[in-house]
């Protein structure tokens, strides 16, 4: 057997989980009785299930907001859970969220009521006043937003109770005190990458956000799962002179307050990746190992001219991360050989990610279009182009990007460039659309760049550039 020990609303727990396939939805409403969390799509999209995690990161606590339903119960040893029924204080006191949700009319059904009260006491507790993104990944079903919005504003201007900071006091050093790990939970990159080699077929488990849906919705069973998501090595960004190291389980929201500071275009991108419950889970190695033909970050970080890390052992290759997909599925990774992390270079200004969705929150890319040029007096000196859902994997515009290299920016240099994108890329169609509309929407991606880089610098005016 395989213990897990954790905390929940402040209670040491200990849990067994043989498969390494429990989830914590699921123990929570089977194992106790709390049945305040619910399930809505089992797949982290409605956020019925929402909880909170508090977990030591650096030596401080940090709280987050998270899909109970794709987080394996391993994920959460030496953490500590909060439940919708860990919120209130002794005898009945409610937090501000809680008084200001019964204050505006926040609730009516109240089943997905549980999940919108723990994101925004997650919003209270970090002094979060963005209630747009917090609330982007719980579905209301019957009470509309305002309500909800108007709510989280008010309990935003109350102080945080004081049973919840008289627990953040003790919390630290609860955490800190139990070391042991269970099985599948290496302490060590070393003990790690020494396990996996013997066992290549193993299912490695990061974030889980999209393990998670292998489990929840193809009842799939994970063979010898690993969780690797506490292996410190794996979760630091490390930046010297120009280039930026990030581990590759490193989370989504990490990453982002980081890199925003250099690549903003590239932070407005990570903000559509799924909700901040699935941000708080998801990591930097996962998007790009699994290999999605649809993932965000590898056309971005193409676009950067960004080499992957990998390690077999104690040995370790770079290669350019284009090199790293090869085909649909099909990926430049030898057997126990695993993703360590990314070197991003951090001297370029101009670039620029599109992505395009049905809606803006919680949807798969369409089309997503990053675009880099480097110019000498107009002249174009390098460029990297990089699209998701263009092809079976995250591709460069190879005959465009020859074609504009060395050329003049104009209108007509970028209008000549568009007819090329037809060239290197043969998208398909399919549900989230069809191959006409990819095409044009690549083309019109890259005139957008050339409008915003020229409106910016100021070499002309947009309307003097407008086609039919």
């Amino acid at each position: 057997m395989s213990k897990i020990n954790f905390f929940i609303n402040n209670e040491p727990v200990t849990a067994e989980d043989p498969a390494g396939t429990t989830t914590l939805l699921e123990w929570i409403r089977e194992k106790t009785s709390l049945k305040g969390t619910k399930e809505g799509c089992n797949e982290g999209d409605c956020g019925a299930c929402t909880v909170i995690i508090e977990s030591l990161e650096d030596n401080q606590l940090v709280h987050s907001a998270v899909n109970s339903c794709i987080l394996f119960l391993h994920q959460l040893h030496n953490k500590s859970v909060r439940t919708i029924e860990g919120v209130s204080g002794p005898e009945g006191q409610l937090h501000p969220v809680q008084e200001a949700m019964i204050k505006f009319n926040g609730n009516q059904c109240g089943f997905c009521t549980p999940g919108i009260v723990m994101s925004l006491v997650s919003a209270h507790t970090n002094d979060n006043g963005d209630l747009d993104t917090i609330l982007a990944g719980n579905l209301c079903r019957c009470t509309g937003y305002d309500p909800i919005i108007n709510a989280g504003k008010d309990s935003l201007q109350k102080p945080k109770p004081a049973w919840l900071r008289d627990v953040e006091t003790k919390l630290p050093h609860q955490l800190s005190t139990n070391t042991d790990k269970p099985r599948y939970i290496p302490d060590s990159i070393e003990a790690f990458s020494d396990w996996y080699e013997k066992n290549p077929e193993a299912t490695l488990v990061a974030g889980g956000t999209d393990v998670g849906l292998w489990v929840t919705k193809e009842l799939k069973t994970l063979p010898s799962p690993c969780f690797i998501s506490d292996i410190p090595e794996l979760k630091k960004i490390k930046i010297s002179g120009n280039t930026m190291t990030v581990g590759a389980a490193t989370t989504l929201t990490k990453f982002d307050h980081v890199i925003s500071k250099y690549y903003p275009s590239l932070s407005e991108l990570i903000n559509r990746f799924g909700s901040v419950q699935i941000r708080n889970a998801a990591t930097v190695g996962g998007n790009i190992a699994n290999g999605s033909p649809i993932g965000d970050l590898p056309p971005a970080l193409i676009a950067l001219s960004a080499n992957l890390i990998l390690r077999k052992k104690s040995s370790c290759r770079k290669i350019p991360l284009e090199e790293f997909f090869m085909d649909y599925g099909v990926q430049n990774r030898k057997s126990g050989e695993f993703v360590e992390g990314i070197e991003i270079p951090l001297q370029y200004e101009w670039l620029r990610c599109y992505k395009l969705s049905k809606r803006r929150d919680q949807d798969i890319s369409a089309v997503c279009g990053c675009f880099l040029m480097e110019l000498n007096c107009q002249t174009i000196e390098n460029v990297r182009i990089a699209f998701g859902g263009m092809a079976a994997i995250p591709k460069r515009a190879t005959k465009t990007e020859a074609f504009l290299c060395g050329k003049f920016l104009s209108q007509d240099t970028i209008l000549e460039a568009m007819t090329l994108l037809e060239e290197d890329f043969k998208p398909i169609s399919d549900m989230r659309a069809s191959s006409d509309y990819r095409i044009q929407s690549a083309k019109n991606l890259l005139l957008k760049y050339f409008f915003e880089r020229n409106r910016t610098y100021g070499f002309a005016s947009i309307d003097h550039y407008l086609v039919s």
